[in-house]
């Protein structure tokens, strides 16, 4: 075994030895700029026959399914992201996770799993790095470690090097933009039920503002993206994001991202800089991709004052937590308000929040549909609508429970009534 284990990894030496050879040939020989001035297709289409070309001429000792791979794998070097093309074309990939040059996991199905693609050194993952994050303008190096970038298909990018990532440099891709999910598909994957989705579809088109709130990866923005498609088309929505991930269907919607500051330290736009200049922009509806610091009050105030129907995320593991988190975030605004005002004004912002979780099967559910109902005292009053029953667990790992309507009479039925959506929400609530 061991025997075979030497001539394997022998052989795997040897190819990429002659991979990095005709890599190298292939630079010196091909005009790159020409390349840039062609479509995708084209250009891929070139590199490809000048590879085959190259490694018939040498003579390259290779299979024809080594050749076919070679070629594949420099085409990626020379066009894409290398080793990492091959994740990403796979739609079934929701997160690709690099934990320096010789780890890379992918999550699929909710589920972690380790992968056989590694980097040939800690350079050749700087280089992928550095065509990631130059492709949106932005830099990685000593002086500045972290950055969020975007790809082109709109999946967020993290990435953070040594000093600060002691094993060396590290990237967080999070898949977007690959696959629209529907009303049919969430419904199928047991994330929510057609009538918590009514409840939810009844509360936006009557104008209800809403916190969609949940860990990281539990898939808010997804579930955000969703609920902002029933969205009457007649309306102007702004967008405001760190990174662009919402992909809005309506006609009429005007898209903000923040600004990282530049070489000198200076020019950079927070979010709250773009939801005060958003107020200017004559929306309808407001959505904040997630809500992390002080803006969480211009976000609060912008509800109160005409812009109905807006929503956001945030990070919380139940409506309860949100609110408190919501509260603590108004605190960072530097606003001196005693508590009483903080949650009187989260009152009559909020009118519903919307819990999703991942839960340790992998499967993404809706576990609370919360309506805030008022105060009493200083406290903030709730009602659960909707919430997700755990029951046990089947024999593939799946775990098993109930979504169950509390059937009381949501506090919003009067509003539903002034759009016509009163008998749309009985029937949502009739389970």
């Amino acid at each position: 075994m061991k025997e075979l284990s030497g001539i394997a990894n022998d052989s795997s030496l040897n190819y990429n030895k002659l991979k990095a050879k005709i890599h190298e040939r292939f630079l010196d020989e091909v005009d790159l700029d020409s390349l840039d001035r062609m479509n995708e297709f084209e250009a891929r289409e070139r590199i490809k026959h000048a590879l085959v070309e190259l490694i018939q001429r040498d003579r390259t000792p290779v299979t024809s399914a080594e050749r076919e791979r070679m070629v594949e794998e420099i085409r990626n070097e020379v066009f894409g992201l290398g080793p990492l093309e091959p994740l990403l074309a796979d739609p079934t990939v929701s997160d690709v996770l690099v934990n320096g040059h010789r780890q890379v996991y992918i999550e699929r199905g909710g589920i972690l799993e380790r992968t056989a693609v590694v980097f040939d050194d800690e350079e050749h993952l700087r280089r992928i790095i550095d065509r990631i994050v130059s492709r949106v303008g932005r830099r990685v190096d000593e002086s500045s470690p972290m950055v969020d970038a975007r790809l082109l298909d709109g999946s967020r990018v993290n990435v953070i090097i040594p000093p600060l990532a002691l094993d060396g440099p590290t990237v967080s891709i999070r898949r977007f933009g690959g696959h629209q999910l529907t009303r049919e598909s969430l419904i199928e994957n047991g994330t929510l039920t057609p009538e918590m989705l009514d409840l939810i579809e009844a509360c936006v088109s009557g104008k209800l503002n809403i916190l969609i709130s949940g860990g990281t990866g539990a898939g808010k923005t997804t579930l955000l993206n969703l609920i902002s498609s029933f969205i009457s088309e007649k309306e102007r929505i702004v967008t405001i994001e760190d990174a662009a991930e919402l992909q809005l269907q309506q006609p009429h919607v005007v898209r903000l991202e923040t600004r990282p500051p530049n070489l000198e330290g200076t020019g950079e736009i927070t979010m709250r800089d773009l939801v005060k200049n958003a107020l200017r922009m004559r929306p309808d509806r407001i959505i904040c991709g997630e809500v992390r610091g002080p803006e969480a009050l211009d976000m609060l105030q912008a509800m109160n004052t005409g812009h109905d129907g807006s929503m956001c995320t945030l990070h919380a593991n139940n409506p309860r937590e949100a609110l408190t988190r919501l509260e603590n975030m108004i605190g960072m605004a530097s606003v001196n308000l005693p508590s009483k005002a903080v949650r009187t004004q989260i009152v009559g912002a909020v009118n519903l929040i919307v819990q999703v979780s991942r839960m340790r099967d992998g499967i993404r559910r809706v576990t609370h549909v919360t309506e805030i109902v008022g105060m009493e005292g200083e406290v903030i009053t709730t009602q659960d609508l909707f919430c997700f029953e755990f029951e046990g667990e089947s024999r593939e790992g799946t775990l098993i429970g109930q979504y169950k309507s509390s059937g009381v009479r949501p506090h919003f039925t009067k509003r539903a009534a002034y759009f016509g959506l009163e008998r749309a929400l009985q029937q949502a609530m009739m389970t």
